[in-house]
């Protein structure tokens, strides 16, 4: 049993399947400079924010000399017109499975639910996906001082549920958002068979049917 009144999702691998989408993205940009990156890239980006992913992104060219933050900010935004581009025709069809029956299962047993997503395009995914009714909160990542791994997007999180976090899990697929959970002091939720949490499923669908056999009201 995992008792909690309410949950905290993370948003790319969790609830759809955008990290692809984000490494592609990355790929192109580096391209354009002129080098290229790894597959390894896309799990060393995942989850953290834009800024932070561009700085690892530019570490496998050493002779690229970004002078500013001004152009740091041009090359993230071109990054993210990229990946936009991408997503544009994102709809119902790429929610993970069990997405929907999870949502309606949580609602019916009066579970608050809120997004801790450090992408800035997160409310336009939840449009296109049309679950934005599901969510009784979505932080703004731009609120947040620093990313995950350090605890604050959770800890905001759980204030906009009016919810300490000992009454909350958070659902997360990157070891980077487990140790923004456990650090904000919510019961933590791997997704994926490579992450290492005490409490973890292979995807969304799994989690779904381990919570419709156990009580969590």
């Amino acid at each position: 049993m995992i008792d909690f009144d309410g949950i905290v999702f993370d948003l790319d691998g969790v609830i759809t399947e955008t990290s692809i989408a984000h490494f592609i993205a990355w790929k192109e940009l580096a391209n354009e400079m002129g080098f290229d990156i790894p597959d390894e890239v896309m799990d060393k980006v995942r989850g953290i924010p834009r800024m932070e992913a561009l700085d690892i992104v530019l570490s496998y060219n050493k002779n690229i000399k970004v002078k500013d933050i001004k152009e740091k900010e041009k090359l993230a935004n071109r990054k993210n017109q990229i990946y936009l581009n991408k997503i544009l025709h994102y709809n119902e069809s790429n929610l993970n499975e069990g997405v929907i029956e999870l949502f309606e299962f949580l609602k019916k047993h009066k579970k608050r639910i809120a997004l801790a997503s450090s992408s800035l395009n997160a409310k336009k995914l939840l449009k296109v996906l049309k679950i934005e009714k599901y969510f009784d909160a979505v932080v703004d990542p731009t609120s947040i001082k620093q990313g995950k791994p350090a605890p604050d997007i959770f800890l905001k999180a759980c204030i906009l549920l009016d919810l300490p976090p000992n009454k909350c899990v958070g659902v997360e697929d990157s070891q980077a958002g487990i140790e923004s959970i456990i650090r904000a002091g919510l019961t933590p939720i791997g997704i994926g068979e490579n992450i290492e949490c005490e409490i973890k499923f292979k995807n969304i669908k799994e989690f779904y049917e381990f919570l419709t056999k156990h009580s969590i009201d």
